[in-house]
Parts: C-alpha cells; structure tokens; sequence
C-alpha cells in the first residue's frame, strides 16, 4: 500500500476512455501490439470493461492483458471476459489471513481467492499470480503458493522486492534474490528445474518443475534485464514512463489535447523512444549502499513517483 498521506491526480487530468483508446492505436502504428492495464487498481476506474472493448476490438492489440488485487475481480470478471479482456493477473502476495491483512491493511483475502475463482469459472484460460517476496514477510509461503497455483492452473512469478515508488520502507537485505527463491523451490519439489523460454525479452525468466509445473521469477534486483527491456508505461493522465525507474515520464495528453495528429504524437513516441538510453536497475545494482530511491515526503509533493501512479 502507498503512503497514508499521498496525493490524488487531479480529476480533469485523467484521460478519458476515448484518449487511451486514441494512444493505445497511436502506440500500435508504432509497433507495440500488447497491452496491460494496471495501476495502482484498476478495477476502480468505473465503467473498466467498455474501455476493455474498446481497446480489444483494435485488431494490432494482439493481447490485452489486466493486472488486480482481485478485490472486485469476481464482481466484473465475466463482463471483462465477454470484453475480449486476454488475460488476467492478481497480485497475491500470502495465502495466510493475518499476513494478508498486515500487507493490504484489509481483511479481504477470501474477497481475492473468490475473484480469482471466478475468473476461471468464466474461461480466462491464462492466469498468473504475481507475489512480491521480502525476506522476513512470506519467503516461507513460496512452496505453498506453487501449490495454490497449480491448484487452480495458475502460473506463480515471483518478484523480487523492489526499492521503487512508495517503497519507503525498503532495504537490501529484505530482498529475497532469484538463487534464494530458485533453492527454496529446490529444497521442497526437488531438481531439476529446468529454465524454459531462454531469450525470452519478458520480464519474468520461466521454470519447469520435473513435474511439469511452470513458475516465474523477476529478478530486477539482482539480474537486471535493462538491456532487454521492450516495456513501457503509460500513466492514467497521460505521462509516458521509458523506465520503471524514471522520474520524469514524456507528457502525452498536453499535445493530445491540444490538437496533435496522430502522426505528430507518433514522431514524438518513435524520437522519445529511439533516444532512450535508461538502465535504472543496472545502474542501481552498482551501487555499495543503497537505500529507498525516493523518500516519504517527495512522494506527497509529486504523486507521480509513486507506484500506484505509474503502474507498478
């Protein structure tokens, strides 16, 4: 959860459903042709499902993607299915009561495992399961959540805890690396475990247990993939971020609303893009002490820098 006492964009600010629309097509004659819907929550954003539709009937999105807490996902999950919504992913970081309210601040884990339910009851075929793993919190939890997901057909990626956005709290040593977690696994499925999708320009490196289970693993801190990285982030008032890590993103709706044509907005995308040069987990790694990139009262002063903003 962000800070307590964090700052709301302002309203007027926000892109309508239309101007995503518009610069999802723009960012597609550009060559993109996958798209996720993140946040923050975006189960929030009222009326979420027409926007889905609207951006599915786009014939270059080849996959259009949702990730959730999973609060309201079993109101909506049928609606964003008939949508043509690809995918979905639920952030689910224990499977234990208690720890889940310490987390969220909400006693809600049965409202997620009862969304999640509810999505493969409607046929969303591709689920995923993102779990943020900090040394001394749930590193305990990673078998059982391999278990869960293979329950319920889900593919588990594990993420490594991040020093980003509103993660004042962050430290070094809560971070629970790729060799840690892969040993963990190790230890209680046993070898091999064999790495599948080699070259892959994904995030998430992918595994195969010996009984064919497949999880993930985002090793952002300690096996950075910059110089692989094809993402990027587009902010609900229209702030385009090349970098998770960058502070200051490429403002798109001002011209958007000021009348550009969808070729300038595309010279625009291809020069911010063809000049990109930003390697901020790599960068980060190099450095001996290293603390929360951004501090508590930063983030009340420009609410872009929190995660929730820019869609970590």
């Amino acid at each position: 959860m962000p800070e307590d006492e964090y700052v709301w964009l302002p309203r007027t600010n926000i892109l309508s459903f239309e101007e995503i629309s518009r610069l999802v097509g723009v960012f597609t004659e550009v060559g993109v042709n996958k798209v996720r819907l993140t946040g923050g929550e975006p189960l929030i954003r009222k009326n979420l499902p027409q926007l889905v539709e609207m951006l599915s009937s786009q014939t270059e999105v080849e996959e259009l993607a949702l990730t959730t807490n999973g609060l309201l996902l079993k109101a909506v999950a049928k609606k964003l299915k008939d949508a043509g919504l690809s995918r979905i992913t639920v952030s689910l970081d224990t499977l234990l009561r208690e720890r889940f309210s310490q987390l969220t601040r909400r006693d809600q884990l049965k409202d997620v495992l009862d969304g999640i339910n509810t999505a493969r009851e409607v046929g969303f075929q591709q689920i995923k399961l993102d779990t943020v793993i900090i040394r001394g919190t749930n590193e305990d939890e990673i078998p059982s959540l391999i278990e869960y997901g293979r329950m319920i057909g889900a593919e588990v990626r594990f993420i490594e805890y991040m020093d980003v956005g509103g993660a004042t709290r962050w430290s070094q040593d809560q971070v629970y690396g790729q060799k840690e977690i892969l040993d963990t696994i190790a230890k209680s499925f046993g070898e091999p475990i064999e790495q599948i999708d080699v070259g892959s320009t994904a995030p998430a490196k992918r595994f195969r247990l010996k009984d064919g289970t497949v999880f993930g693993i985002i090793a952002s801190m300690t096996e950075p993939f910059c110089g692989t990285c094809d993402r990027s982030r587009l902010t609900a008032d229209g702030l385009w971020y090349l970098c998770l890590y960058a502070q200051k993103g490429v403002d798109l709706r001002g011209p958007l609303r000021s009348g550009a044509s969808n070729d300038e907005l595309k010279t625009m995308i291809v020069n911010s893009w063809s000049n990109r040069n930003d390697r901020g987990a790599e960068e980060l790694l190099q450095l001996e002490d290293r603390n929360a990139v951004i501090a508590a009262n930063r983030l009340r002063k420009d609410p872009h820098l929190e995660m929730h903003t820019r869609g970590g």
